[in-house]
């Protein structure tokens, strides 16, 4: 398995307590979030690693070169910022598998990447989805899935009782995305995925497992406590 991670963010949320880090460096129970990230997947068979990055690279490729030595990994840069989506397509040339997976640095989700790998071959997806139930939210936009787990809308973030939300972890087929004729500076969110809705490419897997996202302040601190145990 290879995956693709998004580690070029400012960061911007978080000035008030990291202001001089990439956000997925930002230190968590005395280690970079990143750690985190990588541990996990190498914990699920993860082999071969693309860092997509940008602001502030140095430090990230410092600390891997410090840390994971052995790591299978390669690296790539944005000179500017491309959007979610630019980052991932310029990542993707640098793909050997087929499918990969793709997921933010400043995201931790749990999932079970085994079940996301059959359910994204057994419907020949463009892209498969890890969805987060979650309740009493207004940070998030809801993901629609019908029972065949085929995505069927993304609806705007607003106050929601309840709902599905995009984990940010995906299987991507890469050669769906480079025939997609996308522009260099996209949104992988709004310009790909809320685009392919209607094509029936797009499905869900809801994984109920741990998620936090370090984006503001009180998650950030937040994850100090809960990730204290992972080591």
């Amino acid at each position: 398995m290879q995956a693709i991670i998004l580690a070029g963010g400012l960061g911007t949320r978080l000035r008030s307590v990291v202001n001089d880090l990439p956000k997925c460096m930002a230190p968590v129970a005395g280690k970079p979030f990143l750690h985190y990230v990588i541990q996990q997947l190498l914990k699920q068979g993860v082999q071969q690693f693309i860092f997509s990055l940008g602001y502030m690279s140095e430090h990230i490729t410092g600390y891997l070169q410090a840390h994971y030595p052995q790591l299978n990994y390669q690296v790539s840069i944005e000179t500017e910022p491309l959007g979610t989506g630019g980052a991932i397509l310029l990542a993707s040339h640098l793909a050997k598998e087929n499918d990969v997976i793709v997921l933010n640095g400043d995201t931790l989700f749990t999932v079970q990447l085994s079940a996301l790998y059959q359910l994204h071959q057994q419907q020949q997806a463009a892209c498969t989805l890890a969805l987060k139930p979650m309740q009493n939210f207004n940070r998030y936009g809801v993901v629609q899935i019908n029972q065949q787990q085929a995505i069927t809308s993304f609806k705007e973030k607003q106050w929601y009782q309840q709902g599905l939300i995009n984990g940010g972890v995906y299987l991507v087929n890469i050669a769906a995305l480079q025939q997609a004729a996308l522009p260099q500076k996209f949104s992988f969110e709004k310009d790909y995925l809320e685009v392919q809705v209607n094509t029936g490419k797009l499905y869900g897997l809801v994984q109920d497992e741990y998620f936090i996202d370090i984006g503001i302040p009180e998650d950030f601190n937040r994850a100090q406590q809960e990730l204290a145990s992972l080591g």
